[in-house]
């Protein structure tokens, strides 16, 4: 095994290792995963590595192990490389085999140049993610990620390796190299193409000193080059993900822990700024096309680096109070050690939310069990598991549900704000849509990852006249809450992309989008300063309490939950009896919505099986909530 390497900030001279031990013998590749592998799993590893998350780009050397915490906005096509090739030394005609996995640029040594006929020359695939920070990660998420991680880094000087670079990526539409590129570096003997190689072959390497800011101008951007974030005021880095093994497996809108090789290889976005010049000399039509998809698929590495992957592992979840995966042996500790005190942190979320709620402890129930619903499964197209909670009674036009959200915020590890405002139904984009002069997926609202809180404010709805996409959009709106589906616009067709997002409406009246449960607030208090009383309530809970309601929340939604066939036929018994009674009293429909109640009450309590007691509560529940909404129909007609 190689030695003697810093595996953190030369992660390139590991996979030589390895390389010039197995050469051509595939087998060479699998030996440098389970090197990282065994490497992440020594002494609390993942904490040294540094994150583009929390470490600006400029602070990370070139050619570095970084990882990211992300999720696949799009997916490109998948693209050739040299997985492995031959240099020739002019002088001696000595020759060296390469390998081109982990890499954008081929390397050559002084007096090297590559020989494109090789016979030893191989020709592989890998598959390109755009991936963009997680949407609407919390602020407390993102400042435990930045306590836990013990990477040092520090600015990073001009990147200058000794070694001629040369890019490889084999795309039949980079073709051609200006001749202004020869006008440039006119140190060099020889520069060409051939076959989508890049390359110049001389000692001295392509100028690298181009700032981001003379990147940006040789783009020649009619506007800023779009990072295609889902939400409004993201911020982070997007990259290029260039993954090598089980692509398959994932898929748009997964959210991805990534460990790779960083490349922010200057001499792409010079490489990439002249395709785009030599486009020119295309057809017209075809020029606007292949220059806005070069410009979205190779934009500068300054804006969007690029991270070659070793490994890469879907998230559960995103909260980093809890282990990463909770289904591994040893998680389980964890998992039953917090278990043992739950009792006592349900009692005290329960009283945090009811003061929240302005004193309505009944709301505050209901709350909780939106915050652990989660779609457990599918049966034809309905979605179990999701409880969409329609919060009736909010104060209109006031600051309640603003400060409610930070108070959720505050718990939930992503969420997003929307404002049901006629300009915003009819001006924001919701429905992710495909361009295709760009060929790229374009980002809508609605592009959420899965347990995301989604909280909608009704009580700025004012009169007024929705336009056609205003109209999409509520329908967008409407079959996400329904379905938990949103329909992505091909142009030509829809596609249906499944999500698992909970939805949260307050409103004054009745929502006009449906919802699973609709509870009326009665609050018991009106303070005189929302602002102050929200202020006081946060800042009154102590941070150890707050990550236990933190814990709490996400870890309830991944317990198994099931229901004996005793209670089965208890719960059978007990609806025929209730129709019986009064046959308009329970439909079919209530009877499910009282299990999806009795399920997440039972799981809020840590009880994985439903317990005769529970379904009492449940019933005693739902007939508070009827009760109230009845009471509140009468005093204001047919309102509700």
């Amino acid at each position: 095994m190689p030695c003697g390497e810093d595996w953190l900030s030369h992660p390139l001279g590991i996979v030589q290792g390895f390389f010039a031990q197995n050469g051509v013998n595939p087998g060479w590749e699998k030996k440098v995963i389970e090197y990282f592998k065994e490497k992440l799993k020594e002494n609390n590893a993942p904490k040294w590595v540094p994150s583009l998350n929390e470490v600006p780009l400029h602070y990370l050397k070139p050619n570095s192990f970084v990882k990211f915490r992300c999720m696949i906005q799009d997916m490109f096509d998948p693209e050739f490389y040299m997985g492995v090739y031959e240099t020739v030394n002019r002088n001696t005609k000595a020759r060296v085999l390469h390998f081109g996995k982990y890499r954008d640029v081929a390397e050559c040594g002084p007096q090297q140049e590559v020989d494109l006929n090789s016979p030893r020359t191989t020709t592989l695939e890998r598959q390109t993610f755009y991936c963009v920070p997680v949407p609407g990660e919390s602020t407390w998420v993102k400042e435990a990620y930045v306590n836990t991680n013990q990477a040092r880094v520090s600015p990073s000087t001009s990147y200058t390796p000794s070694r001629h670079k040369r890019s490889y990526e084999d795309d039949e539409d980079m073709d051609l190299q200006p001749n202004k590129q020869k006008e440039q570096h006119a140190g060099a003997r020889e520069a060409g193409s051939v076959g989508g190689l890049q390359w110049c072959g001389e000692p001295k390497r392509l100028e690298t000193e181009a700032s981001s800011g003379q990147q940006l101008n040789s783009l020649n951007l009619s506007s800023p080059f779009d990072l295609n974030f889902p939400l409004p005021g993201e911020k982070g880095p997007a990259c290029l993900v260039k993954v090598y093994e089980d692509w398959d497996c994932f898929k748009v809108n997964d959210v991805l822990e990534l460990y790779g090789i960083l490349s922010v290889d200057p001499v792409l976005s010079i490489l990439n700024n002249d395709e785009r010049d030599a486009s020119s000399l295309l057809d017209p039509m075809e020029c606007t096309d292949t220059a806005e998809e070069q410009r979205v698929h190779s934009p500068p590495a300054s804006l969007v680096p690029r991270i070659h992957v070793v490994l890469a592992q879907k998230l559960q979840h995103i909260n980093p109070l809890l282990p990463a995966c909770l289904n591994k042996e040893e998680s389980k500790t964890f998992v039953s050690s917090f278990m043992s005190e739950l009792s006592p942190v349900r009692a005290e979320l329960l009283g945090f939310l009811t003061h929240a709620l302005l004193g309505d402890s009944l709301a505050a129930e209901y709350l909780i069990l939106h915050l652990i619903s989660t779609v457990y499964t599918r049966r034809d197209v309905l979605p179990l598991g999701k409880f969409t909670v329609n919060l009736s009674g909010c104060p209109r036009n006031s600051t309640f549900t603003e400060h409610l959200y930070r108070i959720i915020q505050h718990l939930v590890p992503a969420s997003f704000h929307l404002q049901m405002t006629i300009a915003n139904m009819n001006h924001l984009k919701f429905i992710p849509h495909k361009d295709y002069t760009a060929n790229r997926l374009v980002s809508g609202l609605l592009q959420l990852p899965s347990n995301t809180s989604l909280v909608i404010d009704e009580t700025l709805l004012e009169q007024g006249q929705l336009d056609t996409p205003g109209v999409h959009n509520v329908t967008a709106l409407s079959n996400l809450i329904t379905w938990q589906k949103v329909d992505y616009d091909f142009n030509y067709h829809q596609m249906e992309f499944p999500c698992n997002i909970n939805v949260f409406i307050t409103s004054d009246g009745r929502s006009l989008l449906p919802a699973d449960c609709q509870i009326h607030l009665q609050p018991q208090l009106i303070p005189p300063n929302m602002e102050e009383y929200m202020n006081s309530l946060l800042s009154a809970v102590l941070p150890s309490v707050l990550n236990k309601f933190r814990i709490y929340l996400t870890l309830l939604r991944f317990l198994d939950y099931s229901i004996s066939d005793e209670i089965t036929k208890a719960v059978e018994d007990d609806f025929v009896e209730m129709r019986k009674n009064d046959p308009q009293s329970i439909t079919a429909d209530d009877l499910h919505q009282l299990l999806i109640v009795a399920r997440f009450l039972s799981l809020s309590a840590g009880q994985t099986t439903l317990s005769r007691e529970r379904w009492l509560r449940a019933k005693q529940l739902e007939s508070l909530r009827r009760t109230r909404l009845q009471q509140q129909k009468c005093v204001n007609g047919n309102e509700l």
